[in-house]
């Protein structure tokens, strides 16, 4: 059971990452980006996820250099570009997101989306990772065929697979293939975008364990061993998604829960990517 907010997993090149983390999709302004980096760490978050096209990296930087907590007890991860692919242009746009952030290195390095130009995009990332610019390296938005695909140009297996994951967008065959070849799951638009709080199951099931529909929601992904990202730059949204160590969803529940998939998507389908 993974029971606390320190609780790590190691990823397949032995790079532990924590369970939980703080997505920072459309928080901008240092205001706002201060507020919801500093009460996620004083929370106990130890992961913070941003991107290039999230237009944040440089308020991110900053936020954690203000904070008490040492850049090596945080997991910093970033996102290349759409607009970014191939060899040389990834390795500038990393540049740019180092330098941005005001960091040394990256923990966690992801192809944002599988457009055309990945697979040269991910031997310039594969590069950096052997740099040591960034401990692991990934994907995001891949579903079964880019995988594959992306094997066939490739020495290093994706540590981590980003996809939108919650009761309502379940990809199963994606998730069930990443965890049997050691690729990591991480979920983002974890509780739906707060758009499904009033569905009946959610909250009858909410009820019954005494937590939110988010932390409901939250804690079905973790025992899917999910890696999870819920966005907030509220401190109350903030404490209360950590709220989601002290109980466990049974296993009849979780079959309820498995089977609400509505392939209810907030992000561009990624199979329309070839």
């Amino acid at each position: 059971m993974i029971s606390n907010i320190k609780k790590r997993m190691k990823l397949n090149n032995g790079v532990e990452i924590p369970y939980l983390g703080l997505g920072t999709w459309e928080t901008r302004g240092r205001k706002d980006v201060d507020r919801a980096i500093h009460s996620a760490l004083e929370t106990g978050y130890r992961l913070i996820d941003t991107a290039a096209g999230y237009y944040n990296e440089k308020e991110i930087g900053e936020a954690i250099k203000s904070s008490p907590v040492t850049r090596e007890e945080i997991f910093v991860t970033t996102k290349l570009d759409n607009s970014d692919h191939g060899y040389k242009q990834t390795l500038k746009a990393f540049e740019i997101s180092l330098k941005n952030l005001d960091m040394e290195y990256v923990d966690l390095y992801l192809i944002h989306w599988p457009v055309k130009g990945r697979n040269e995009s991910w031997k310039a990332i594969e590069e950096l990772l052997k740099q040591g610019k960034c401990k692991a390296i990934g994907v995001s938005n891949f579903m079964i065929k880019h995988l594959e695909d992306l094997q066939k140009n490739s020495s290093v297996l994706p540590a981590v697979n980003q996809i939108e994951f919650n009761p309502f967008v379940y990809e199963k065959e994606v998730i069930e293939y990443c965890q049997n070849l050691g690729i990591a799951i991480e979920a983002y638009t974890p509780i739906a975008r707060g758009k499904k709080s009033k569905d009946t199951t959610i909250k009858e099931l909410s009820e019954k364990y005494g937590k939110t529909e988010a932390q409901l929601m939250l804690r079905w992904e973790l025992q899917h061993n999910a890696i999870v990202i819920p966005k907030s730059a509220n401190h109350e949204r903030i404490k209360e998604n950590a709220d989601i160590f002290d109980f466990n969803i049974s296993d009849e529940d979780m079959g309820v829960l498995n089977s609400m998939d509505e392939s209810l998507r907030y992000s561009p389908n990624p199979y329309s990517y070839d």
